[in-house]
């Protein structure tokens, strides 16, 4: 029996993940940090049905993200459901809000399995503005941590010029110059991006060591002049052959004896370790299509065909914290 409850209570998750999504939907934590209410204040103020409305902030009290004074509240957010507000610092509200849209084509999961990925299938940021704004927000939230742990991580001090490919709103960018200050960068990305970018580095105060270039890597040349680049979170968005391609113009675009680091998932040859890449391989069937998770010995037989040599694998982890280099040669070496 208590083997059976532990399935049947990894099958029914979703329940709890579906009430956090919606409520992050309808920013009900924003609400009630700005001005903690009872459920029927709450929902004549922003348009919900009451009983519903009572409902959901219950649930969300069960599960401490809110607090509630008395039987009929009002209730506040808790300091666990706090960054939940999208006015919070440090919220996270973007990621929910990009694991919303992920609801949405996960439901397509089982004709995926069935038939395949749909060929129809459109990059989350070129779905539309809204989408895009959540996708850039949710990477940021992601990597605004790990970026300074792989910056400290890759010994750059001898290089000079970092080339940031598909680097959204500049979160590894930052966190390299930040690590590396005599660097400076180049950023490349969809056009409709460069202006997330231009204001995270206004903010920053490194708007003076980053050049901001509006392209897409999928058709477009990469600029050229950097002698180290990276590709972090982009491989496993894509197929095999295109990241041949990808990798190719990342060759062409280095200086000689250039550096590229690629970031992501590296799974080991049984293809089920890092457990969270095996189930990352499920997502980009559902969201790509010809994306993947791909071994060390994937990614190096393609780096080594475009030219690249000395392919190692120099951080292996869990969190899509894996980190393979390879050397363009040439160069001082």
């Amino acid at each position: 029996m208590e083997q059976i409850e532990g399935v049947m209570a990894d099958v029914r998750g979703f329940f709890k993940s579906r009430l956090i999504l919606s409520s992050v939907e309808l920013d009900l934590f924003t609400h009630l940090r700005e001005k903690p209410s009872t459920a029927s204040e709450l929902a004549a103020g922003i348009g919900l049905d009451p009983r519903a409305a009572t409902r959901t902030l219950d649930c969300l009290v069960g599960w401490g993200l809110l607090s509630k004074a008395g039987t009929e509240g009002p209730y506040s957010v808790t300091p666990k459901g706090e960054r939940l507000a999208a006015d919070h610092p440090e919220t996270v509200a973007p990621l929910v809000l990009h694991y919303g849209r992920l609801w949405q084509t996960w439901s397509a999961m089982t004709d995926v399995i069935r038939h395949g990925p749909n060929p129809e299938t459109q990059p989350v940021v070129r779905v539309s503005e809204k989408s895009r704004e959540a996708f850039i927000g949710a990477m940021h939230v992601i990597g605004k941590g790990l970026s300074g742990e792989i910056a400290k991580d890759c010994d750059l001090g001898r290089f000079k010029r970092l080339l940031d490919i598909g680097g959204g709103s500049g979160t590894y960018t930052t966190a390299f110059l930040r690590e590396n200050p005599s660097m400076t960068a180049v950023l490349f990305d969809l056009e409709e991006v460069i202006p997330l970018a231009q204001k995270r580095f206004a903010e920053e105060g490194m708007a003076d060591r980053v050049t901001l270039a509006a392209g897409d890597f999928d058709h477009d040349e990469l600029p050229s002049g950097c002698d180290v680049a990276l590709l972090s979170a982009i491989i496993h968005q894509n197929s095999p052959e295109e990241n041949r391609r990808l990798y190719a113009k990342v060759y062409r675009a280095l200086e000689p004896g250039g550096v590229l680091i690629i970031r992501d998932h590296v799974m080991d040859e049984s293809r089920t370790w890092p457990p969270d890449g095996a189930l990352f391989a499920m997502n980009m069937l559902v969201n790509t299509t010809g994306g993947d998770t791909y071994t060390f010995g994937e990614i190096t037989e393609l780096l080594d065909a475009v030219g690249f040599t000395e392919v190692k694998l120099t951080r292996r982890g869990e969190r899509m914290d894996c980190l393979v280099e390879a050397r363009k040669p040439g160069g001082k070496g």
